[in-house]
């Protein structure tokens, strides 16, 4: 599988061209079942796009082009600049990069968004971050559950949205995840529109 190849589209999202590179770093990192496997093993939380074989990626792609859709209107994404939207974007899109943990465990680790988040600013030099962008990833990846802070015993392990970034992230990766938007996909996992 080509990594890269499945991206075409993602990478034109991304002005900066020294980002579109984090990018593909960051992708070229990431464990092979972030490819593979469903957003969701129950369907109960996701849109029938990801469900089986390559959810996780067609969810991760969704969330992503709602916030490109999003930061392309002026009445919202002139409050951004445009580091700000490819930082942002790169982060919907690597989000649930470590959702079943590092190594890859069965079931969905509740504190993903953590893993991830501790994954880009460990690893910010191979990925190409300068230490304030990496901080910026992290910061709205490790939200990005917004009000779902819990975890199924009851302790609070997430840290709620705070700022425009992180509700931003939240909200496209919510929106992701409701049943009632339906993002439709070819047969190489691309959105078809």
């Amino acid at each position: 599988m080509d990594r890269e190849e499945l991206f075409l589209d993602e990478l034109e999202y991304i002005k900066d061209e020294n980002l579109q590179e984090v990018l593909l770093n960051i992708i070229n990192m990431l464990p092979d079942y972030w490819f593979i496997e469903a957003a969701s093993s129950t369907g109960k939380y996701h849109p029938e796009y990801a469900l089986g074989e390559g959810g996780l990626l067609r969810h991760s792609k969704a969330a992503m082009r709602i916030g490109y859709e999003l930061l392309s209107n002026p009445c919202i994404g002139d409050k951004y600049n445009d580091k700000e939207k490819d930082l942002i974007l790169i982060s919907l899109l690597v989000h649930d990069g470590l959702k079943l943990g590092l190594p890859k465990e069965k079931y969905t680790r509740f504190d993903h968004p953590i893993l991830m988040a501790n994954f880009i600013t460990d690893n910010y030099k191979e990925i190409g971050l300068d230490k304030n962008d990496a901080e910026f990833m992290s910061d709205v990846i490790k939200t990005h559950m917004g009000p779902w802070t819990t975890d199924y015993n009851g302790n609070e392990v997430l840290e709620k949205p705070k700022n425009k970034y992180q509700n931003f992230v939240h909200m496209c990766d919510f929106l992701a995840s409701r049943k009632c938007i339906l993002v439709p996909f070819d047969s190489d996992n691309n959105i078809s529109v």
